[in-house]
């Protein structure tokens, strides 16, 4: 499978929801191929299927989100809430599934391990745990997540994605239970290895990583 690459730098939460209805489309159609949006979005905080009627987990007040700059948004994806900020790396891959990857779970497990591979590359350990998506790793004395995933498939054309902390300012998941979990924390490459790591070089790291999953 090849995928196309797009690296589109800071981008609306509003405006990349309306890119990928657009792309989905054009997949569907095939005018596309096989495409991964690589991007960072303004402070935003998004509700997944399960917390769009269940505000509880946004937990705090509407004018301290404001003034922190904090929109709230909807999506169209499965998932609870979570949190996008500039030193986050968001991917959106607009794939096809058919006819040979039709399988939901298969398709979050292979984020997850296209990420694992990506954040090994900056020695980072990641890991699953059973029952949660994510990739995970082991940060002072519990579980931490450092990447959430959050998909949406239309007639086996995907969309959402995955969100990897890279340099996130992490006081803003103060404001949420990240992903509805209250019990475990949310971390980030830089905390990981306590040194300043590139967007860019994280940016190559899950391409090839994409492109090294999905195309077998």
């Amino acid at each position: 499978m090849t995928i196309d690459v797009r690296r589109l730098g800071l981008v609306d939460y509003a405006e990349a929801l309306a890119l990928q209805r657009e792309l989905v489309e054009e997949r569907r159609a095939g005018r596309i191929g096989d495409t991964l949006l690589l991007l960072e979005h303004p402070a935003v905080i998004t509700l997944g299927a399960r917390s769009r009627h269940l505000t509880t987990h946004i937990v705090a007040a509407p004018d301290v989100l404001a003034s922190a700059g904090i929109q709230v948004h909807d999506t169209g994806r499965g998932g609870d809430v979570t949190y996008h900020g500039p030193g986050q790396l968001v991917g959106y891959p607009i794939l096809d599934l058919r006819p040979h990857r039709q399988d939901v779970h298969r398709y979050v497990r292979d984020l997850e391990e296209a990420l694992m591979i990506a954040i090994a590359r900056f020695g980072v350990h990641g890991a699953r745990i059973p029952g949660l998506s994510g990739v995970w790793v082991g940060h002072e004395g519990r579980e931490a997540k450092v990447a959430a995933i959050g998909v949406r498939i239309s007639r086996w054309i995907t969309s959402h994605g995955f969100a990897l902390n890279v340099a996130t300012d992490l006081r803003h998941f103060r404001f949420i239970v990240p992903c509805g979990i209250a019990d475990r924390g949310v971390t980030s490459l830089e905390q990981l290895t306590g040194a300043p790591v590139a967007l860019a070089d994280v940016e190559d790291a899950v391409a090839d990583a994409m492109r090294r999953v999905f195309g077998e």
